[in-house]
């Protein structure tokens, strides 16, 4: 599939100083459940290896292709390519190898349609707020790409109906806050949810603890989420899900007593734990989450 080119490429090639412990490595979560980290974003690879169909969650950071490809080939075998690709939302630390994978591999893409202009060319994010308080990697926000990506109309609309694309027994869930068209992927029959960045397992804004991979839940990137009332409301639907397992965006993946009381904690103490105290997209809603 041809992809058009002129989508801000020098803005998304720019070096992101970013990176972990995990970096470079994988994790099987279930027999049909791995995740790589790519710097310190993870890319999820749903599908039995090298039997069946299997499908692609999210696309790391720029120049991520050479990585994917290569963990496509030692997990499910050279020539393999994913049934589909689907996305949590489409931030530059998610969507950085879209163009070059579908260059090679031509398959459709799925993202919610709030999230469609963003992947279309047609809109920017709002820009990411380095005046949050937190560390290094909030203060250097303003490096961070807000320009859309232009895959025209590789990327489709997910299914009305919540039902996952190639994949039997998972449904998409709308979780609004850190972009509009966010979305989780979760499975009912073992409570296994890909949360993106509704909420994750390590504190974003932390230098030190995304470089030490540091587990904890927390809410969503502080200097990219714009809606603090609906990522509050997102986490609420999350926890009430009651999740075994999680593979967030950034972060290791957590599961049991640790999440659960993580989990609650959060939305008990979301203000404190996730909101900002101060910042561009505080306070600028109806507050539900204080």
């Amino acid at each position: 599939m041809k992809v058009e080119q002129g989508f801000h490429k020098r803005e998304h090639d720019r070096f992101i100083p970013m990176t972990s412990i995990t970096s470079g490595g994988g994790v099987q979560v279930k027999s049909d459940v791995y995740y790589y980290t790519d710097q310190m974003v993870n890319i999820g690879f749903i599908g039995y290896p090298e039997k069946g169909d299997w499908v692609l969650v999210d696309a790391g950071l720029p120049h991520a292709a050479p990585e994917i490809k290569s963990v496509v080939v030692d997990r499910f075998g050279k020539g393999s390519k994913p049934a589909a690709i689907l996305l949590t939302h489409a931030h530059f630390d998610h969507v950085g190898g879209l163009a070059d994978l579908i260059e090679e591999w031509d398959v459709p893409i799925y993202a919610h349609p709030k999230e469609l202009p963003y992947v279309r060319g047609e809109k920017s994010y709002p820009k990411p707020d380095s005046s949050v308080e937190g560390g290094l990697l909030a203060k250097i926000a303003d490096l961070y790409p807000n320009e859309p990506i232009d895959l025209g109309n590789a990327v489709q609309a997910l299914p009305e109906d919540h039902q996952v694309p190639h994949l039997d027994g998972w449904k998409w869930i709308h979780t609004p806050g850190h972009t509009p068209g966010h979305v989780s992927f979760y499975r009912e029959s073992d409570r296994l949810l890909f949360s993106g960045d509704a909420f994750i397992t390590v504190r974003q804004d932390s230098f030190y603890r995304v470089l030490m991979q540091s587990a904890e839940v927390n809410g969503p990137p502080r200097y990219f989420t714009t809606n603090w009332d609906e990522a509050y409301e997102s986490v609420r639907k999350l926890a009430k899900l009651e999740p075994r397992v999680v593979v967030s965006g950034h972060g290791v993946s957590m599961k049991g007593e640790k999440l659960t009381k993580g989990l609650n904690k959060l939305v008990e103490h979301f203000t404190d734990i996730a909101v900002p105290d101060h910042g561009e997209y505080v306070d600028k809603g109806n507050n539900l989450y204080h």
